[in-house]
């Protein structure tokens, strides 16, 4: 069992809370971006997929800690995030010039890729409300402290957004720490949000510091190797082949590294096509690791958002049962369903994900 040494239930008003940055995301369907006439509208964020899929899937109490611009777009993303069930009750909103110098709301391009031809994301979110907020927009001591939530996520995304949100993350995660929060982290590494900012090297900088705080740790290879400088041993310079064994001697090196990690977890994906991949995943806890069933041959309508659907079902399986193996594997299913459906985010129910954890097949379901 995880001692995670989690806040009872009843002391607190939310059981997850994320703080990050939440993109409209605009979908050209199954064509492509450049020659587009018309796009779908969804909500999206590496951090608020997490508590999304908690509330939606799972019937957690969750709530998103971001800011936006005080215009039409920004209630638009609002409108998004209470259908998801989602509470907006900690939202900045932030005052805006009509052009965007001030701040603006993010955008986000996506197209899904099919075979040989791989997703593209093009995303427009310089200046957002988000990457200016402070401390002082969140009271983070009223949140954790008197408001009360038991799990805090959030991820390396938001981190990279500006200077400022590298120093806003971090007083969020000490904050929650005082006051027994569990502090869960998605490395999530981009370098082209990185390079505006120090590179690797800042990244490095920003994520060791955060490291010592986080009870449980997420990431895929690149995201050790990059934010951490954990190398995975035996891959080969394009990642078709995955060493197993190279990653659980990473995430025995992290866990030596920093004693706090009660649990380190990464996604195994093989990408054989942009609508063909092996799924997988391995969580270590309490000395041992976990690998969760395994799905070759994973047919994917849309893979934005699987590593975020991954973490909620991990997250869940962690809160709810305590056991590693269960939850490396609510997390490996969730993120294999939410792939075969468009947008970020997850349209799986819990019954839909055990029954996949249990072995049941693509049958119609009448």
């Amino acid at each position: 069992m995880v001692e995670l040494n989690l806040r009872p239930r009843e002391e607190c008003t939310f059981d997850a809370v994320s703080i990050g940055e939440i993109m409209l995301r605009l979908d050209p369907g199954d064509g492509r971006i450049r020659t587009a006439r018309q796009f779908k509208a969804w909500e999206g964020g590496g951090e608020y997929n997490v508590v999304r899929g908690l509330r939606r899937c799972f019937g957690l109490r969750t709530a998103v800690l971001t800011a936006f611009a005080d215009n039409e777009v920004g209630k638009l993303m609002e409108d998004f995030i209470l259908q998801g069930g989602v509470d907006t009750s900690f939202i900045k909103w932030m005052p805006t010039d009509g052009i965007g110098r001030i701040c603006r709301n993010g955008l986000n391009f996506t197209e899904r890729g099919f075979g040989i031809r791989g997703a593209v994301g093009c995303s427009d979110r310089a200046n957002t409300a988000i990457s200016k907020a402070t401390p002082d927009d969140f009271d983070f001591d009223h949140v954790f402290g008197e408001v009360g939530v038991r799990w805090l996520h959030t991820g390396g995304i938001y981190a990279a957004l500006s200077e400022q949100s590298c120093e806003t993350v971090v007083e969020c995660i000490k904050t929650a720490k005082k006051y027994g929060t569990v502090v869960s982290y998605d490395l999530n590494y981009r370098p082209s949000m990185w390079s505006a900012i120090g590179g690797k090297e800042k990244a490095q900088e920003v994520n060791r510091e955060i490291a010592k705080y986080v009870d449980v740790m997420i990431g895929n290879e690149e995201d050790f190797t990059a934010c951490l400088g954990f190398e995975v041993e035996g891959n080969d310079a394009n990642l078709k082949t995955l060493n197993i064994e190279g990653y659980k001697k990473m995430i025995n090196k992290a866990a030596e590294t920093y004693p706090n990690f009660k649990v380190v977890a990464t996604t195994l994906r093989t990408v054989k096509t942009a609508t063909v991949n092996d799924w997988s995943a391995l969580c270590w806890a309490g000395g041992e690791i976990y690998k969760a069933k395994q799905y070759d041959g994973l047919e994917i309508y849309d893979r934005v958002g699987g590593g975020d659907s991954f973490a909620s079902g991990l997250i869940y399986g962690l809160m709810t049962t305590g056991d590693a193996e269960t939850a490396v594997n609510y997390g490996a299913a969730h993120g294999a369903l939410a792939m075969t459906t468009p947008g970020d985010t997850t349209m799986a129910s819990k019954k839909e994900v055990e029954a996949i954890m249990g072995g049941a097949g693509a049958r119609v379901n009448r």
